[in-house]
């Protein structure tokens, strides 16, 4: 028993000196610190992670992958468009006549649709010269119903309700405009009650209905303003990317009107152009219907 207890006793004393040792391999600070060893340990550890991902990526990659069978665009399109396609040659490029008739013929939707003018300028719009906007009358209209609304004075009211606005008014107007009732599509004002819209600002600019002199809702000759209004006034701006968009009728206007209307703002546009553009001033032209498939146009037309 006794011996048993000696060799228990050196036993012991053995590993507190193996202990003593270990811990004097660690030091406070500096790469054998507690810290230091385990920083490395989890940097170790992070290493052996990243081969095993490669490793298994690459076997991944090694494997051979399903392919998937992707449509088209325009097998994603409807019966309707296909059909509409089909008689629009895309390697073709159409005089603005033919484009009209074409895309007229091509409208398959069950309503009016309105035929649109998608322009992309040779313009940079952050430089002020370059961002086109004006407005222009469409000899044919616009094939909508434009409610015209002004905020005038007295004498201002009268020449307005003459001219055939659907509102006209000074205070009563401004009371509607507090219950949030906006029920028109243009608004005309005077020069003077400029500064009693201020307040309103919010409500109207975002529906783009705040009175700007440069689209000549903010005038003294309001009669003539509602007169436009009424005949096919239109706004366009060139958009971030240089295009501009618009609609120059409907469907139903047939060849000819949608002719003259398209020449008229293709006429606007050309006047508009910069003297510090050189080279074409139209990169692409294109026609086309709500819903329906575009028609390339020659960009002499402008």
């Amino acid at each position: 028993m006794a011996e048993a207890k000696k060799t228990t006793k050196k036993t012991t004393k053995k590993e507190e000196v193996v202990e003593a040792k270990e811990e004097k391999k660690t030091a406070k600070a500096g790469k054998r610190s507690t810290k230091a060893v385990a920083e490395a340990e989890e940097k170790e550890a992070k290493e052996e992670r990243k081969v095993a991902k490669k490793e298994a990526d690459e076997e991944a990659d090694s494997k051979p992958k399903q392919v998937q069978n992707v449509r088209t665009k325009l097998e994603r399109r409807s019966k309707g468009f296909k059909k509409s396609s089909e008689l629009i040659d895309q390697t073709k490029v159409y005089n603005l006549a033919d484009a009209l008739d074409l895309a007229v013929k091509t409208s398959h939707v069950k309503f009016d649709a309105t035929v649109e003018l998608h322009i992309r300028l040779n313009v940079d719009p952050r430089q002020a010269d370059q961002n086109i906007r004006d407005m222009v009358v469409l000899p044919a209209g616009t094939g909508k119903t434009v409610r015209v609304a002004v905020f005038a004075d007295a004498d201002g009211v009268a020449a307005a309700k003459k001219a055939g606005a659907d509102i006209a008014g000074e205070d009563e107007f401004l009371q509607q405009l507090d219950k949030g009732i906006i029920d028109f599509d243009v608004l005309v004002s005077t020069p003077t009650n400029m500064a009693k819209l201020g307040k309103y600002a919010r409500v109207l600019g975002p529906k783009g209905l705040m009175p700007n002199p440069k689209s000549g809702t903010v005038t003294t000759d309001v009669a003539k303003a509602v007169t436009e209004a009424k005949a096919g006034r239109v706004e366009y701006r060139v958009d971030s990317t240089g295009i501009v968009h618009l609609g120059v009728g409907k469907v139903s206007f047939g060849k000819e009107k949608l002719s003259s209307n398209a020449k008229a703002v293709l006429g606007s546009i050309k006047g508009n152009k910069p003297s510090s553009i050189k080279g074409p001033f139209v990169k692409s032209l294109f026609v086309t219907t709500s819903m329906g498939p575009s028609i390339n146009v020659e960009t002499s037309e402008v």
